[in-house]
């Protein structure tokens, strides 16, 4: 439990403050929850003033709580919702496998937690953490209801589900649904869907999910249409949003999430689609917990190549590996030659990479210290792995694997961390533009620019920003910023208008221009 919390701690809570709000979802969640609780009012997301009703609440109540327990509005205790529930999901699984799978329980958890993409969404502002808690929780629930035959896990299981919706929206119950339907179909067990459907469940569900729903529909007559038809119908079915991607796309995504633990995630993968046929034939809650593990994941990555997110599938993969490796344990194999030497890569590229990155960032050469620590980290790592793997075998997975993770993660934190907040957020921007003689002038507008430069003035100002691509031009004096170079485009568009640049924001090729609420004076005609 002293190293889950440890571990939790360091990789989901350690320098959340080291870089601002990155991305346009960042800032513009983050603005939601400031406004809705300025506005004391925990039904309608709002943004600038206006009903923002693409996401359900969940992650805006987090971050609500979070700044009242803070103190005040921050980017990192934005962050803190993601990082909780992450931490949560993580001694879920822990506490699931010592009853369920004792002996696992914690690779299981630390291979979750050490996951490349799992570190990174436990520490961001956004909508997937909270879906990838509640629905991890919620599945492992209902896996312990079907081995144990014990109905309390089915309330869980249902309660959980319930808050995956208020994370994301229905999209939560239908993957349920449609894993625990694929289990039955491949268990030949049509009788076991009807089981799971538990009336005291489906009634903590819709006490869970309803009462938002119905509070957000009265107050928002045009809900149902911009959540429910744009936003979960139409994003799914339709390239509406454009996220269309070939269909194997996410697949390679959601491998490179698992780093540093992929090499051995598709052998556990491999594996179990291999025993299927074994799996499901034994006595229930044998051997399909590998099938069930193995469904969960592969659907999941198949569904979500419709859409963005494949967080949720990352927990099945890390918990298939755990189960992998007990077994291989208590068999007392070693993994093969060809497995140490992928994984081995995998992990050198780690460290390294944390030490070179932060140099190409910036495009400068690397530095000699900096190239030797490089190299004699890459020695020791290849070297440790080498030994402890071919020699004590896979008991020594976890900890040779996690020490290169813990140093590339405190390189990270250290030196790329800072150049992703100058070269990505907007945080430094802002700065500097309150360090520019703006003669009291408070309008600012963007012209040319990322979302997440708009989004992310919007968050750091408290303030609507008008976007020019949008000919929301203030008639009055304001400011712009822009793409660096544009005074000329400017000037054609502002025919008349006085523009000056007064300064810039060089990291991320951006000038500053003040610009005339007034028609420039013209030379009266001879």
């Amino acid at each position: 439990m002293l190293a889950l919390v440890a571990f939790c701690g360091f990789l989901f809570f350690a320098g959340l403050q080291v870089i601002g709000l990155v991305g346009a979802d960042e800032p513009r969640y983050a603005q939601i929850a400031r406004e809705m609780l300025q506005r004391h009012d925990w039904v309608t997301p709002v943004l600038f003033g206006q009903p923002w009703l693409e996401k359900p609440p969940l992650y805006y109540w987090g971050a609500m709580l979070a700044y009242k327990a803070t103190g005040g509005v921050s980017d990192w205790a934005a962050r803190l919702p993601s990082a909780v529930l992450c931490t949560l999901m993580v001694f879920f699984i822990y506490a699931w496998a010592r009853r369920f799978r004792k002996g696992m329980q914690l690779d299981a958890a630390l291979i979750t937690t050490s996951s490349v993409i799992i570190i990174g969404f436990g520490r961001g502002a956004s909508t997937d953490m909270p879906l990838a808690a509640t629905f991890t929780i919620a599945m492992l629930s209902w896996y312990g209801w079907y081995e144990s035959q014990n109905g309390g896990w089915l309330l869980p299981f249902y309660f959980f589900a319930g808050l995956g919706t208020l994370a994301k929206g229905p999209v939560a119950t239908f993957l349920a649904a449609l894993i625990v339907l694929a289990f039955a179909v491949l268990r030949r067990d049509w009788r076991l869907v009807l089981r799971t459907l538990w009336l005291p469940g489906i009634a903590l569900y819709a006490a869970v999910v309803l009462p938002w729903f119905i509070a957000v529909q009265r107050a928002n007559p045009e809900f149902f249409r911009v959540f429910i038809l744009e936003h979960n119908v139409a994003r799914y079915t339709t390239d509406a949003f454009r996220h269309r991607q070939p269909f194997w796309y996410y697949l390679p995504v959601a491998l490179g999430g698992l780093v540093p633990w992929t090499v051995f995630v598709v052998t556990a993968l491999v594996e179990a689609i291999r025993d299927w046929r074994f799996s499901v034939e034994e006595p229930q809650g044998k051997e399909d917990l590998r099938t069930y593990l193995a469904l969960w994941f592969l659907l999941l990555i198949v569904f979500f190549s419709l859409s963005q997110s494949k967080l949720p599938a990352i927990p099945a993969g890390a918990i298939l590996l755990a189960d992998f490796v007990l077994r291989r344990e208590q068999e007392g194999d070693k993994p093969s030659l060809w497995l140490v030497l992928t994984h081995t890569a995998v992990c050198v590229g780690l460290p390294v990479a944390a030490l070179i990155v932060p140099f190409k960032l910036v495009q400068l050469e690397i530095s000699k210290p900096a190239m030797m620590v490089a190299i004699a980290l890459a020695i020791i790592t290849v070297l440790t792995l080498w030994v402890s793997l071919r020699m004590q075998g896979y008991r020594m997975l976890r900890f040779t694997t996690m020490v290169p993770l813990l140093i590339a993660f405190a390189l990270v934190l250290r030196g790329t961390a800072p150049m992703i907040d100058v070269l990505q957020s907007a945080r430094p921007v802002q700065l500097t533009l309150s360090d520019t003689a703006l003669g009291g002038i408070p309008a600012v507008a963007v012209y040319d620019v990322p979302r997440s430069v708009e989004y992310g003035l919007g968050f750091y100002r408290n303030q609507r920003i008008a976007s020019y691509q949008r000919n929301e031009i203030p008639a009055s004096d304001h400011l712009v910023v822009a793409a660096a170079g544009s005074k000329t485009e400017l000037e054609f568009r502002l025919k008349g208008r006085r523009v000056t640049r007064i300064g810039g924001f060089s990291p991320q090729h951006l000038d500053f221009y003040l610009i005339s609420s007034t028609a420039m004076e013209q030379p009266k005609p001879q």
